[in-house]
């Protein structure tokens, strides 16, 4: 990573954490809005926390995507200063009309033009200083910079749960991530280890955990409680008790299995030793979060960022059971019905309510496993009323061949009055309904002119 280019993005998070301390120290109400999943949520209690130390108040808003109604509603509000966490990049121009001073800290890609020259937006993006907002930083590591000169370098961790709820710690941290992992480490706040890296191994039957297991996939056993059990039965380990009571000889048995499964399940595994067992494991903190974001349950997701742990945490356990269940039937959905593929992409539809909010991940974990085709960008299709959601999810295989999702549902959407954005290998869009088939189509040529160019 360029520290010229380094070198800006934090001055630039400087100069954002500068205003949001002046409002704060005016007695200005913080206007905070962000996005409803586990990096939006982890990004909104950073400044949520960050306010709160310098004794000022917020209003804090959670939305799954900035609809100009919206906008239109919070112009008039009478709050002296807007941030916008996790989103706004993709809509600078229409967040300009607030009249008031804004914060957007992002880190999904840019419009080709109209991003440098709003005097009342203070923008915060990686792409802007061609730092990769994709896999070095994610939204709550944006918001972690802007306020951790402010002596907030006890959220190194909530920043890094963000970045995991984005599958940025996938394969170890770069870029920002890694700089700011190593701020929690010196700071005291975050600790890492060797160790399987299983989830909810405290909380689970070892089956469940196992079948539960998307960082990394586990073939034969992710989304398959069955085959879990097999795997166990088969080397003489109980299915049915937690991790924690295996012997030192079942653990190290289950080990060498897993180990054979994906070398990647042994490896490096981040904690924030401060926080109550559920939380202390930072993958299961940002699946918390993300369950409380599938589940609406916004004010909880916050709750928990907040300090809240013992009641909300027991509530959001309780959702991320919910949700894992209802993954497990969707994997196995998605292994039965495949896709529909057109020359260069493919797409899966629902109308299922609990799949609606799996669709992304469902994406990513069927390419992952094959059961899509790794070849190909995948839409996911959520009906929605008289529109459709979309979740599209590519591979790294993919975008070295020119995929930019991004990109692609950006242009796409805006042939059909909708919208769309995101990253290169994660992006998301709303279009109307009867213009569906249209879409995919303009989609399956916009992607056919990236992979050619």
């Amino acid at each position: 990573m360029n520290q010229k280019k380094q070198h800006y993005l934090l001055n630039k998070a400087k100069e954002a954490g500068n205003l949001l301390k002046n409002h704060v120290e005016k007695d200005h109400v913080v206007r905070i809005i962000s996005h409803n999943d586990s990096d939006g949520l982890s990004s909104a209690g950073i400044i949520c926390n960050a306010v709160s130390k310098l004794n000022g108040k917020f209003h804090v808003t959670i939305v799954p995507r900035l609809r100009e109604g919206f906008i239109k509603k919070l112009a008039r509000e009478k709050y002296q200063l807007f941030f916008f966490c996790d989103m706004g990049s993709a809509a600078l121009e229409s967040l300009s009309r607030l009249k008031k001073e804004i914060i957007v800290a992002d880190h999904h890609q840019i419009p080709d033009e109209g991003y440098d020259d709003l005097e009342n937006i203070t923008h915060v993006n990686p792409h802007l200083y061609e730092i990769d907002g994709t896999k070095d930083i994610s939204a709550s590591g944006v918001s972690y910079l802007t306020v951790k000169g402010m002596d907030n370098k006890d959220l190194a961790g909530l920043a890094l749960a963000g970045a995991f709820g984005d599958m940025q710690g996938v394969n170890g941290f770069t870029g920002f991530n890694k700089i700011i992992l190593d701020e929690g480490i010196q700071s005291g706040t975050v600790e890492i280890h060797d160790d399987l890296k299983i989830p909810y191994k405290n909380e689970e039957p070892i089956y469940k955990s196992l079948a539960y297991t998307l960082n990394p996939i586990l073939p034969g056993l992710t989304g398959d409680l069955e085959g879990s059990m097999t795997f166990l039965e088969k080397m003489g380990v109980s299915y049915g008790i937690k991790f924690s009571d295996l012997s030192n000889e079942e653990r190290d048995i289950l080990k060498e299995e897993l180990i054979k499964v994906n070398t990647n399940i042994f490896g490096t595994v981040y904690s924030m030793p401060r926080e109550i067992n559920p939380l202390k494991n930072i993958e299961d903190y940002a699946r918390i979060l993300d369950a409380c974001g599938k589940n609406k349950k916004y004010g909880l997701g916050l709750s928990i960022c907040l300090g809240d742990k013992k009641d909300s945490v027991a509530e959001a356990q309780r959702l991320v059971k919910k949700y894992q269940d209802n993954l497990v039937k969707g994997i196995d959905w998605i292994k039965k019905e495949g896709s529909v593929k057109l020359d260069y992409i493919q797409h899966i539809y629902t109308e299922d309510k609990r799949k609606k909010s799996l669709m992304g991940t469902l994406a990513s974990v069927g390419l992952e496993l094959k059961y899509l085709d790794p070849k190909k960008p995948v839409i996911a299709i959520s009906k929605m009323d008289n529109v459709i959601k979309i979740s599209a999810r590519s591979t790294p295989q993919q975008i070295e061949k020119g995929v930019n999702l991004g990109k692609a549902l950006e242009e796409a959407s805006k042939s059909f009055n909708g919208s769309g954005g995101g990253h290169n290998i994660a992006a998301g869009a709303v279009v109307p309904y009867k213009e569906m088939e249209n879409f995919l189509n303009l989609v399956n040529d916009i992607i056919s002119e990236q992979i050619k160019s």
